[in-house]
């Protein structure tokens, strides 16, 4: 405590100190945000990018997924430089500021999975992304336990998941102005196993919870569009798949046993 201040009964240095915290605080901040920015600039790119599948058709849903590849490696490099700057501070002092970004990041590689998946000729089971494939994508741990530093967590990977749900339900839709009846299908599987497996999670967090339990809107949502396209012919019921393939298993069998 310096002379001139002999007789007071708080040291000014103490709230010195304060305020240099303060300000250091404060610039971690902003160096965030300015981060934050240059990823929002490829997440938004990405965005207008993946958005033209709703009014393409069904064949040129791939050839449209591969030129986001090249925004998605800057997303990582943006992602990367987020890290450099929060790496020396515990995890959730600021994690606050961008994991509502790095949510909509996860989404944009689901997406983007999904439909490369999905469109693809063949089988498309598993057009899920595992939270470990996306943390492999944007070049990021996942789900830490026993390390204090920046990753990929699960509510950020289960929120991905969900907003992946809106968009597809949106897919639906306008999958069938393109005369795409066959999505429709796969994205009301898609959705229905989705919403079982999140009844049998126990979520802790409010906001997961409630859109969680938001799942069901989309679910009637979807079937709502293949009941319509059921009742115009459009696509097969149950009962006439089954027909279907039993007669190709006729067609199979030799003449004489068709006897």
């Amino acid at each position: 405590m310096s002379s001139c201040n002999i007789y007071a009964m708080v040291d000014p240095e103490i709230f010195a100190a304060v305020q240099e915290q303060i300000e250091s605080d404060s610039q971690v901040k902003e160096d965030i945000r300015e981060a934050l920015k240059k990823i929002d600039k490829e997440v938004r790119s990405i965005t207008s990018t993946l958005s033209r599948v709703h009014i393409i058709p069904p064949e040129h849903v791939i050839d449209l997924t591969t030129t986001a590849d090249e925004p998605i490696k800057r997303l990582r490099d943006g992602i990367q430089g987020l890290i450099d700057i929060v790496k020396d501070y515990p995890y959730y002092k600021y994690n606050g500021i961008w994991s509502r970004d790095i949510q909509n990041v996860a989404f944009l590689v689901l997406f983007q999975a999904w439909l490369q998946r999905s469109y693809a000729p063949g089988n498309a089971e598993n057009s899920l992304l595992t939270i470990e494939e996306v943390g492999d994508v944007l070049g990021v741990p996942v789900n830490l336990k026993n390390e204090d530093k920046f990753h990929l967590t699960i509510e950020e990977y289960l929120h991905a998941v969900l907003s992946l749900v809106e968009e597809l339900t949106r897919l639906t839709t306008n999958a069938v102005t393109q005369h795409d009846f066959l999505r429709p299908q796969m994205i009301n599987r898609f959705i229905k196993d989705i919403h079982s497996s999140f009844q049998v999670l126990n979520l802790k967090n409010d906001t997961l919870r409630r859109r969680g339990d938001a799942l069901k809107y989309n679910v009637k949502k979807v079937e709502e569009v293949n009941y319509d396209l059921i009742l115009r012919n459009l696509i097969p019921t149950g009962a006439d798949e089954k027909k279907e393939e039993g007669l190709k298993e006729d067609a199979k069998e030799p003449p004489e046993q068709q006897k």
